[in-house]
C-alpha cells in the first residue's frame, strides 16, 4: 500500500516586477495622449438654462464658443456687474465679434469653413439685448450656424 505524505507548504512564487515600470509609462503616455486641456479660462459666470430637447454636436472641433454673463466675483471691481462677452481668454466688445469669427475661419481648413458653428453659452439671467446684438454681428459676418448651449432636464409628463 502507498504511504500518504503530508504535503509541504510551498512558498508562493515571487512576481516579476521588471516590466512594471514599462506598464506605468505606457499608462502615463496613454492618458497624456487622450486628455485635452481646457481651451480657455472663464472670466464670466455662465449658468446655462435647461432644455428638454437637446442634441449633441458631432464635430466639436468646428465650434467657436462665445460666453456671455456677468464677470466672476474677483473681476467685479475691474469690470462691473453688467454682463460681458468673452471671446477665447479675453473680455471683448460686441464690435470685436466679427474679427473673432474671421480669425476662427482663418485657423480652419477651407473645406471645414462651411461647417463652422458658433455656440452661445449665455447665463440664464442675462437679458436678450446683448444676445441680440451678438446675433446681429454674427449675421453681418455670415456666421449663420448658431447653437445655444444648455443642460438637459427630464420632461415631466
Amino acid at each position: 500500500m502507498g504511504r500518504f505524505r503530508k504535503k509541504e507548504k510551498k512558498a508562493a512564487p515571487t512576481i516579476n516586477t521588471g516590466s512594471l515600470a514599462d506598464l506605468v509609462f505606457i499608462l502615463l503616455f496613454f492618458f497624456m495622449v487622450i486628455s485635452t486641456m481646457r481651451e480657455s479660462t472663464l472670466l464670466v459666470r455662465v449658468v446655462v438654462p435647461q432644455a428638454t430637447e437637446v442634441h449633441k454636436i458631432e464635430r466639436k472641433s468646428l465650434v467657436s464658443n462665445i460666453h456671455i454673463g456677468p464677470p466672476l466675483p474677483h473681476l467685479v471691481a475691474a469690470l462691473g456687474t453688467e454682463p460681458r462677452i468673452q471671446l477665447n481668454d479675453q473680455i471683448a466688445d460686441v464690435s470685436e465679434i466679427q474679427t473673432f469669427i474671421l480669425a476662427e475661419r482663418e485657423a480652419r481648413a477651407e473645406a471645414d469653413v462651411p461647417f463652422l458653428t458658433t455656440s452661445l453659452r449665455v447665463d440664464r439671467e442675462v437679458r436678450m439685448r446683448i444676445v441680440t446684438a451678438v446675433k446681429q454681428e454674427l449675421r453681418q459676418v455670415g456666421a449663420f450656424r448658431l447653437n445655444y448651449s444648455t443642460t438637459q432636464t427630464n420632461a415631466l409628463f
